[in-house]
């Protein structure tokens, strides 16, 4: 069956997958030396129908135990694929044990890249907010017992909207050349119990949404004031932050290309 996937060409061909994962095992997305991740699993797979080393690059390299219901990685080949239905197949079919599957696959230009043409990123957070405790969302979502306020969580979040420096919501192992950025967004629903923050950046900084929304779950559960949350925010201090949200409830939720 593999053989009838590909068909071998002189020029490359340069091709974009959407991804789909559970990062709970995961040490990340990105290729790590001694580490088990999203790129290296899906490498793995593209070796076996390919034959040769493939590289992939991601549109962004979501944090260990980060989910994706909407990843892209582009990667180029030396072969055509020939039969988008078997190649889908055959991709998860080796991927299959990992929690990772590969929804869908388009033919790009050859300078397209995953990561630099991106124009939106959309993270979702998700919050339930209840006593009991978790089980078919253990390890998918935050657990907050303490009554949350809507109004007050959305009055922080209208203060991030737009163009800031967030070196408070900043790792320290941060790589980006600059804290600015601009916050397109951030949307706040509720259904029953269980809270979702969705937040639109064309880029984020290592660390900004998890500390986001750690320093949102202070204000509107009455830990800070709007005042507290305020000056932590224009203090530009890492110090300042609350302590950043649980991995298990993020999701990479879009790419906007």
């Amino acid at each position: 069956m593999i053989l009838k996937l590909v068909k071998i060409y002189k020029k490359m061909f340069n091709y974009l997958i959407k991804i789909e994962y559970d990062g709970t095992n995961f040490s990340g997305w990105q290729s790590q030396k001694n580490g088990n991740t999203i790129q290296d699993s899906i490498e793995t797979a593209l070796k076996k129908i390919f034959k040769y080393n493939i590289n992939i690059l991601g549109s962004g390299r979501t944090d260990k135990g980060v989910h994706a219901l909407s990843q892209f990685a582009n990667f180029k080949t030396k072969k055509k694929i020939s039969n988008r239905k078997s190649f889908l197949n055959s991709v998860n079919f080796f991927l299959k044990k990992k929690s990772i599957s590969v929804l869908d696959i388009k033919e790009k230009e050859n300078k397209f890249n995953a990561r630099y043409n991106a124009k939106l990123r959309i993270y979702e957070y998700m919050i339930i907010n209840r006593q009991g405790t978790l089980s078919i969302n253990r390890r998918r979502a935050w657990h907050v017992k303490k009554k949350i306020d809507l109004k007050l969580m959305r009055k922080g979040a209208k203060l991030l909207e737009g163009t800031h420096n967030f070196s408070t919501f900043r790792a320290s192992s941060c790589s980006a050349k600059s804290p600015i950025k601009k916050m397109e967004s951030i949307k706040i629903t509720k259904s029953d119990d269980i809270i979702f923050i969705n937040l639109t950046s064309k880029s984020f900084l290592q660390n900004q949404v998890r500390s986001i929304v750690g320093c949102l779950k202070y204000l509107s559960t009455n830990k800070w004031s709007i005042n507290d949350f305020e000056k932590a925010f224009q203090s530009k201090k890492r110090a300042n932050c609350a302590p950043p949200a649980p991995a298990c409830g993020l999701y990479l939720k879009k790419v906007i290309y």
